[in-house]
């Protein structure tokens, strides 16, 4: 579509065309974003699930890791869903040595939180920012936000008050996969961002 806003997907690893899918479905144009050029090409990017420490490392060998910080530093809209909400925190725990994320949002993260793989489920969340019905999210071994700086404020909870949701100027980060549970409205916000 002439006019819709490119959005970037981050296609180093991942769950890259879920993510495609619910951006087309919406509107927007999207372009797979391996190397810098392709980032500049886009309005807004999203950094899918997958593995923190692959994302960091593949992201240094292709030479995005700084233009991406530079493109949060631009004030670029960005969602990053799971792995791509540690890549966005400013501070994370339960890093491997040397693993560094992109930062940008005033929170503390921390990786796997949610157990192994096997140990997945879904749940219903506490948004009240989100208009109409109750949140539903997978979570598929998930980050939690342990802490949220002032710069930030609390997108989403758990039930039990664990924070899974946060949101500071475009950033948007989800410690659960919206794009895998029929769930479009945190891709709507990215997309108003712009």
């Amino acid at each position: 579509m002439a006019g819709s806003p490119r959005v970037g997907i981050l296609a180093l690893q991942g769950d890259v065309r879920e993510h495609e899918h619910v951006l087309q479905a919406l509107g927007a144009d999207t372009l797979r974003v391996r190397r810098p050029e392709e980032l500049a090409q886009v309005d807004a990017l999203v950094i899918p699930g997958g593995e923190s420490t692959v994302i960091d490392k593949l992201s240094r060998t292709f030479g995005l890791r700084d233009p991406i910080r530079a493109a949060i530093a631009d004030g670029m809209p960005m969602l990053g869903t799971c792995a791509g909400l540690i890549m966005l925190a400013d501070t994370v725990i339960d890093a491997i040595d040397g693993q560094e994320s992109f930062g940008g949002l005033d929170a503390v993260v921390r990786r796997n939180a949610f157990g192994r793989q096997v140990e997945s489920f879904e749940a219903e969340l506490v948004a009240p920012g989100i208009d109409g019905d109750a949140v539903r999210a997978a979570f598929i071994r998930g980050p939690v936000i342990e802490t949220v700086g002032g710069s930030a404020s609390v997108l989403a909870s758990l039930p039990d008050g664990r924070i899974v949701g946060v949101e500071q100027g475009g950033l948007i980060g989800l410690s659960f996969h919206p794009e895998i549970s029929g769930e479009d409205r945190f891709h709507r916000r990215l997309l108003a961002a712009l």
